[in-house]
């Protein structure tokens, strides 16, 4: 029977009811789902809208209670075409339930019933058919103000004459709702958002998804549904060919080797050159006999200059790529600069290591090659910084190289994990990261040079000796209106200071 509006209920604009019924189960797009008693948790400005459609709200609640069979509430119904047309349809019964839309926080499976214990609600939607049992549209109200009835703490309402007014009759509710998981990407630790709506069979490629996983979830219905659109000869189109939102990517990544085995600084705020006060000559000190002359060496001092660099890459496509995509293609766009970003910067501090470090000398690749060549380089840093050799950088090459050398009983002699008998490093397979004869060793595929065993394919470095100057990375979007395309520039400034060139000690090969 559906609810009678009169003048002063559309004046009211009040439309109220059971919006969720504790521990009532409704087969939803999440397999079959219930809400445990005092599972959701209301926040401020909640919003009635249409079903499930957020941009376009008709009412804000403004009263609500809970008790141990769900939860109440009233709505205000804002003077708009369509509030007026939403009190017409709750009336009229045309739209006769309401459903919520929440964000679950923690639920258990209840013998293949996904038990919400706890939830955040977004929005409450009026709808034409809703899935919980007895979440439905019971009052329009005659009054502004809605009173709490203490008996069943439910929302209700009285007209001028004092009269309540009826109960909405309206058919028992369908027993489902929809989980948005075909519009939402689902990340860790994301809370899932799950609206009540009722849940449709298999019509296209995201229904198709969203069975397919109910299905293996246990739900039986599901599974029905995945074989019958399984069937492609009577099922023709309605087995999708899916694109997932993963991205396999064997070609760049973020990592920097080169400039995390030197030090590193703010770049200045202004100007494309800086300079740095270095000590060229020191103060002397010397033995001198009674009465003697004392040792007067006068310091000197110059600058080191410094260039700033600009390292940028940008992109051109549609306009239509980008307000029709998914959300997903953006977000991929920028990690993948951000990775040809940190390629090029790495690429520059290699470029001065290897530009400013000491030969040396020719070797081959053997354990007593490998430890002769530290301990040259570990002299030779000392001598010419005054500081010490801390870090080594290898090509991917030198790096297997490194790991297979064996003793002559062929056992690893740098890989400590397997062999503890040569505690000369330690390397593994698994890690680009390790420690040879006491440098920590970094992998940097910016050294690997026609073979990878190379000239300039291991470099050992004082990190005080080099410094790597950097700005915060930027971006830059342009619209070319003339062609409806976008530009996006993604670019940052650098610099690498060579502080003290023989701070680094380069591998050469005989």
């Amino acid at each position: 029977m559906p609810v009678t509006l009169t003048a002063s209920d559309a004046e009211s604009r009040i439309i109220a009811g059971r919006i969720v019924q504790w521990d009532a189960v409704g087969n939803t797009s999440a397999g079959q789902t219930k809400f445990l008693e005092n599972s959701i948790t209301l926040g401020k400005d909640t919003k009635l809208v249409l079903e499930h459609e957020q941009t376009k709200p008709i009412g804000k609640l403004i009263e609500w209670s809970q008790d141990a069979t769900g939860i109440t509430a009233s709505f205000k119904i804002a003077k708009t075409t369509a509030g007026n047309d939403a009190l017409e349809e709750a009336a009229t019964g045309l739209r006769s339930d309401f459903s919520v839309g929440v964000q679950v926080a923690d639920w258990s499976n209840d013998n293949g019933v996904m038990a919400i214990s706890s939830s955040a609600l977004v929005e409450v939607s009026l709808v034409t058919s809703g899935a919980i049992p007895g979440a439905e549209v019971q009052k329009v109200a005659a009054v502004d103000t809605p009173e709490v009835s203490e008996e069943s703490q439910e929302v209700t309402q009285s007209n001028p004459e004092g009269e309540q007014v009826s109960d909405t009759t309206v058919p028992e509710a369908s027993a489902a709702e929809t989980v948005e998981a075909a519009k939402v990407e689902v990340k860790a630790a994301t809370a899932p958002y799950i609206s009540t709506t009722v849940r449709n069979p298999i019509v296209d490629k995201a229904s198709y998804l969203e069975h397919s996983v109910r299905a293996k979830l246990g739900s039986e219905e599901s599974r029905m549904f995945v074989a019958a659109a399984a069937d492609v000869t009577d099922n023709a189109g309605l087995v999708p060919t899916r694109q997932l939102t993963e991205v396999i990517n064997g070609i760049s990544n973020a990592d920097r080797p080169s400039i995390e085995s030197i030090s590193t600084g703010v770049l200045p705020d202004a100007g494309m050159t800086f300079e740095i006060p270095k000590i060229t000559v020191a103060p002397t000190v010397a033995i001198a006999s009674e009465g003697g002359t004392p040792s007067e060496t006068d310091q000197n001092a110059a600058f080191v200059s410094v260039d700033v660099k600009k390292f940028i890459g940008q992109q051109t496509f549609s306009l239509e790529l980008l307000d029709r995509s998914s959300p997903a293609f953006f977000a991929e766009l920028v990690r993948q600069m951000e990775f040809a970003y940190a390629k090029a910067t790495d690429a520059a501090v290699s470029a001065a290591l290897i530009a400013g470090g000491t030969d040396g000398g020719n070797r081959t690749v053997s354990a007593a090659n490998i430890a002769d060549f530290v301990s040259d380089a570990a002299v030779s840093i000392y001598k010419g910084t005054l500081g010490f050799a801390e870090n080594i950088i290898v090509s991917p090459e030198q790096w297997g190289a490194i790991m297979g050398l064996v003793d002559g009983s062929n056992r690893p002699v740098f890989q400590q994990t397997i062999n503890p008998q040569n505690a000369g490093g330690s390397l593994t397979a698994t890690a680009v990261r390790g420690n040879l004869l006491g440098l920590n060793l970094r992998v940097d595929r910016q050294l690997t040079t026609g073979s990878g065993v190379g000239d300039n394919t291991m470099i050992i470095v004082n990190p005080q000796a080099y410094t790597w100057y950097e700005s915060p990375r930027l971006q830059l979007q342009t619209n070319l209106i003339s062609t409806g395309q976008v530009q996006v520039g993604y670019y940052g400034y650098g610099a690498v200071a060579t502080k003290l060139g023989a701070g680094a000690y380069r591998w050469m090969v005989a």
